[in-house]
């Protein structure tokens, strides 16, 4: 009589894998996608500081 073997964890080692690469991949477009947004938002404050300067002098220079 032979027996026969069946290979479960061979299959789930490879769906396993896929799914972590998967999660890799994701993780790595959210963090790009965060420091995208930071950038950004690095920017706009500049912008908003320089803003605030031009809005401070145009004040202060009209009193005198």
């Amino acid at each position: 009589m032979s027996t026969i073997n069946y290979d479960l964890e061979g299959g789930r080692k490879y769906g396993i894998c896929l799914f972590g690469l998967f999660n890799i991949i994701l993780l790595l477009g959210l963090i790009g996608v965060g420091i995208y947004g930071f950038i950004l938002f690095v920017k706009l404050a500049n912008r908003g500081i320089k803003a605030l300067d031009i809005y401070i002098n145009e004040k202060t220079n009209n009193r005198y």
